[in-house]
This record gives structure tokens, C-alpha cells and sequence, in this order.
């Protein structure tokens, strides 16, 4: 696979194809990334294109995979994620400089495209912040810890005291 690094000169004779992957143990992760995507990497497809005096248009597909604990009963979860991004990079000092959704060039003279964080970026807009194991997943008892999944628990039943009243009501009705 190739690099996901471009000097904006070879965008000169044309855009240019980009397929690569950017693996779990890149710098550019961060040591917080805990969504980072897990397995080979994420793979990333696209075309990288000149857009405009020192601009730059990336048009491409992220696919990979992430692990999470379920958040309802902590088993380990895998999902595949897959995104199309739409990134614009341009050089710095000029009219986007504070456009957040704008990645600025690198390199000396700003002719260095160093796709890593707009892939990034995207990639952790688009990862599920939660996952569940199942839709009907009953997760653990809040007393004993127990996996309801697996079965209900031995654990009496907790009655909230705020409900007295409503429940003396109803007993006195009937």
C-alpha cells in the first residue's frame, strides 16, 4: 500500500489515486484514541485533486474496524465502520485559516498533503461512541454485577422510598 503523504507537485500533471492503509500503531493516533481501529488498520481509497490556487481536494472512502465493551453488560464488541470523506487542505495564510473543516498544508513552503489527520478526524467523527452487544442486551445488575444476560440474579428487588406515597394511595383504593 501507498503513503499517505503527497508533495503538491506530483497534483501538477493530474490528480492522483490514493490507497493505503493507516495502521493502529501510526503517530498520528493519539494516546486518547481509544476508538483507534484495530486489526490491520484503516483503509483508505480515494482521489487526491487540485482545487483552486494552493488548494487541494481529498474524495475518498475509510473502512476498518473498532472494538468497544458493550455499554450495557462490558463484553468486548467488534463493529466495521466504513465513512465517504470530503476533506479540502490549503495553504496556510489564507482566507481559511480559521474554517476548522480546512487542513492546512505542511512541509516548508506549505507543499507537503499529509492526509494521516484529516483520516483521523474523520475516522473518529464516524466511530459509534457506544456499541451494544445485541439490541436487547439486559446488562449487569447494578447490585451484584451479575450478566442478566445469562439470567436474572439472586438480588431482592430495590423498592424506590420516593414511590411510598403514590403506593399507599393505590393500596388504599383497592
Amino acid at each position: 500500500m501507498a503513503m499517505l503523504s503527497f508533495d503538491t507537485r506530483s497534483l501538477d500533471n493530474g490528480a492522483v489515486t490514493v490507497e493505503a492503509v493507516l495502521p493502529p500503531s501510526d503517530g498520528v493516533w493519539l494516546d486518547e484514541d481509544i476508538l483507534r481501529p484495530i486489526g490491520e488498520g484503516l483503509r483508505v481509497t480515494g482521489r487526491l485533486s487540485a482545487a483552486g490556487a494552493g488548494r487541494y481536494y481529498f474524495s475518498g472512502h475509510l473502512s476498518g474496524a473498532t472494538q468497544q465493551e458493550c455499554r450495557r453488560c462490558l463484553v468486548p464488541v467488534e463493529r466495521d465502520v466504513t465513512a465517504d470523506v470530503h476533506v479540502l487542505f490549503a495553504e496556510a495564510g489564507g482566507e481559511d485559516d480559521d474554517d476548522p473543516d480546512v487542513f492546512p498544508l505542511e512541509g516548508a513552503q506549505g507543499d507537503v498533503i499529509d492526509l494521516r489527520p484529516a483520516v483521523r478526524e474523520q475516522w473518529l467523527l464516524e466511530v459509534p461512541p457506544f456499541l451494544e452487544c445485541r439490541p436487547d442486551c439486559k446488562g449487569l445488575c447494578p447490585k451484584c454485577g451479575a450478566d442478566l444476560n445469562a439470567g436474572a440474579c439472586t438480588c431482592a428487588p430495590e423498592i424506590d422510598p420516593r414511590w411510598d406515597a403514590l403506593r399507599k394511595t393505590r393500596n388504599a383504593s383497592e
